[in-house]
This record gives C-alpha cells, sequence and structure tokens, in this order.
C-alpha cells in the first residue's frame, strides 16, 4: 500500500481510452492546451500591467483630484 505504480497508471490510462475514445481525448487535451495558453497570456499582460502601474502615478492627477474634492466639502459645510 506504497503509492501508485506504473502498472496502475497503465491501466487507468487504458480504460480512460476505452470508455472516451481517442477522438474525445484529443479534444480534450486540445482545450486543456487552450487553456494554458490563455492563462500564460493573462500572466503575461497582467505582469505588464503591473510594471505600467507605477509610470500612471507619477503625475499625481489622481491626489491631487482627491484633496481638491475634500477641501471643496469642507468649504461647502462651512458654509452651510
Amino acid at each position: 500500500m506504497g503509492g501508485i505504480g506504473p502498472w496502475q497508471i497503465i491501466i487507468v490510462a487504458v480504460l480512460v481510452i476505452l470508455l472516451f475514445g481517442r477522438g474525445k481525448i484529443s479534444h480534450l487535451m486540445g482545450d486543456v492546451a487552450k487553456g494554458i495558453t490563455s492563462f500564460r497570456k493573462g500572466m503575461k499582460e497582467g505582469a505588464e500591467e503591473l510594471s505600467d502601474e507605477p509610470k500612471n502615478l507619477s503625475n499625481n492627477s489622481t491626489i491631487d483630484g482627491e484633496v481638491v474634492k475634500s477641501e471643496e466639502k469642507s468649504s461647502e459645510k462651512s458654509d452651510a
């Protein structure tokens, strides 16, 4: 009861081929390959977005806009 040996893997592989057929398995493996390719593409795009993010923060427009909005709100409260 140590673990899964090579004969058990071969038996399971033969049973899967008999149950599903070669065409269905090859179609399934093609879908798996497309999923892996899509995942890698997404990871690459995510890494590019993260590397572009510090460049977008250098103009400080978001921080200035937030400060102006909070100052406007405080002046509106004092007027009321």
